[in-house]
């Protein structure tokens, strides 16, 4: 990244020479002479100001790719890029998963290379939750031989280069500003990725010839104030009580118009509250395993009828599978080089458990596990964007995508624990 020189908006006074002093003795020197004097004056003055205010001559420095502790220009990195794009038969995938070091996209790349396609991750490293664990992740994946980029989705010319170097089949666009509450902290970032970056990233898809087929997380936030049980797609999705449901509604309206306009093979994907191993510190299941351990107090939320509020919690090798069936039966894109050549297929689907838990639940079952009781402060849902309850009718999924959950809350939160002791146990034996 280039930065400018710091120049000062203030020169300061400029002192000219004596011999360009106005001199009283002087007074009977001709007209000329004076207009001489003072053009010399105006322009070392002017050559003076045109050196202070010009750039530096030094060349910016040229975009840099993160490749771990150590920064390698793309120019150096395209043999890993390619090698680990290229899957392992002439039938395989090649996938740019974007937000890869992130919870879900680790363990979707993961199961990707797993099935023999090329896998190239895409990751900015951002530090909305401790970046640690992402760079723990991202070991992982080099190990299984997945490559991550580090950058910004929003960088149209990363993302050019990228898919200037590899020809896509598809994108598992998995980035985005994760997290109800922290929009209200910072809203911008919420446009920043889930629109604008998104809408960067179709811009390249659709330039591309050939298209890759976009698969993409939407959210269950989108159905918003919804009180119909199940929720299903089919259901209204107008009504976000959070700005991070927004941008993801507003994410499907625009996937919308570019698989109109330019025949981009597009599938969202409404993931109900994912949880497991390598999970995200800033959701509650996570938050309160670390606080019951610690001896603190837990806040747990009641509806206004004084009900539990309910989540469909979903594991994440659910929601792994649900990704790559929508991926293995997207159908290709049909433009070619931003036209488009005929209609192309634009899905939505909910991956959720469809068995709703209370949270209170939630709470139980971690004290059963880690075999500690949890000290609990009990208050009213706050008018945060969370909601009272979700639910997902995966009927379309489980037709389609041959969608089937297999984890219920209690199997999952174990192999959690067991992942989240191992994990942090072994972070402070290193540390100490």
């Amino acid at each position: 990244m280039s930065h400018l020189d710091n120049i000062s908006s203030t020169p300061g006074k400029y002192k000219p020479d004596k011999a360009f002093r106005f001199n009283s003795s002087a007074a009977s020197s001709s007209l000329s002479k004076l207009t001489l004097y003072s053009t010399l004056f105006l322009s070392v003055l002017l050559v003076f100001l045109l050196l202070l205010s010009s750039p530096s001559s030094s060349p910016s420095p040229r975009r840099q790719l993160s490749t771990g502790s150590h920064q390698t220009p793309l120019s150096l990195s395209h043999k890993l890029i390619r090698k680990s794009a290229r899957p392992r038969s002439t039938t395989g995938h090649t996938v740019l998963v974007t937000g890869a070091a992130g919870f879900v996209g680790t363990h979707v790349s993961l199961a990707l290379k797993r099935s023999g396609d090329g896998v190239l991750g895409l990751d900015n490293f951002n530090h909305y939750y401790d970046p640690t664990l992402k760079r723990a992740r991202q070991k992982i994946l080099e190990k299984a031989g997945v490559f991550i980029v580090e950058g910004d989705i929003n960088d149209k010319g990363l993302l050019q280069q990228l898919f200037d170097a590899v020809l896509f089949t598809h994108v598992m666009h998995l980035a985005a500003q994760a997290g109800v509450r922290y929009a209200m902290q910072n809203p911008g970032s919420y446009v920043h990725s889930n629109i604008a970056g998104f809408v960067n990233l179709l811009e390249v898809s659709k330039s591309a010839n050939p298209q890759p087929a976009i698969i993409w997380a939407s959210s269950s936030s989108v159905y918003g104030l919804n009180s119909k049980v199940l929720f299903s797609e089919k259901d209204r999705t107008d009504q976000p009580a959070s700005l991070y449901a927004a941008t993801k509604k507003a994410g499907e309206e625009i996937a919308h118009t570019y698989n109109h306009i330019y025949g981009l093979s597009i599938t969202g994907l409404r993931f109900f509250t994912v949880y497991g191993p390598w999970g995200r510190p800033d959701m509650a299941y996570f938050f309160f395993t670390k606080d019951i351990m610690k001896g603190k107090t837990i806040t747990v939320y009641e509806s206004p009828d004084k009900g539990s509020v309910a989540r469909d919690f979903t594991y994440i090798d659910d929601i792994v599978k649900g990704c790559l069936g929508a991926l293995d039966t997207a159908k290709k894109s049909t433009g070619s080089g931003g036209k488009k050549r005929g209609p192309a297929q634009l899905r939505i689907f909910n991956l959720g458990n469809t068995s709703p838990v209370p949270v209170s639940t939630l709470v139980s079952i971690l004290e059963k596990i880690l075999k500690v009781k949890a000290k609990k402060r009990v208050m009213p849902l706050p008018r945060n964007g969370d909601v009272e309850f979700t639910h997902a009718n995966i009927t379309l999924a489980m037709t389609e995508l041959g969608y089937k959950p297999a984890t219920d809350l209690e199997a999952g939160l174990k192999k959690f624990v067991r992942w989240y002791l191992s994990f942090y146990s072994g972070s402070k034996k290193k540390s100490s």
